[in-house]
């Protein structure tokens, strides 16, 4: 399993071109990701920096959103536009551990996956 972080500060210029593309790169990654499932969380800080957290089991599928065209158009527009600064950081897991004391009806919508690997 993979673990990408981006964090970001938007640019002034972005705005719903940029929503609308980020809209679409969601899209993207579903459709690439196909039975590889990928978790994508965001959060933004109170001093505006945003952060996305994406997890991917396989290190092939997350090499074709990598190079996936549309995608490297939205890189580049990112570059040029709507980031006022970024950092990327891709990490692969080692080992995952977890608790939950929900209810069995609130897990049952959200599946824990596993990483494969060493203990």
């Amino acid at each position: 399993m993979f673990v990408i972080l981006f964090k970001s500060h938007l640019s002034e210029q972005a705005g719903a071109e940029y929503e609308a593309t980020e809209e679409r790169m969601q899209e993207r990654v579903r459709a690439i990701a196909g039975s590889d499932p990928v978790e994508v969380k965001h959060y933004t800080g109170e001093d505006g920096e945003r952060l996305a957290v994406m997890m991917w089991r396989d290190g092939q599928t997350l090499d074709r959103w990598r190079c996936d065209p549309e995608h490297r158009v939205a890189q580049r527009m990112g570059r040029q536009h709507w980031y006022a600064a970024y950092e990327l950081t891709v990490a692969q897991v080692i080992r995952t551990s977890a608790h939950d004391n929900r209810s069995p009806a609130e897990t049952a919508e959200e599946p824990r996956r596993q990483a494969r690997g060493p203990a």
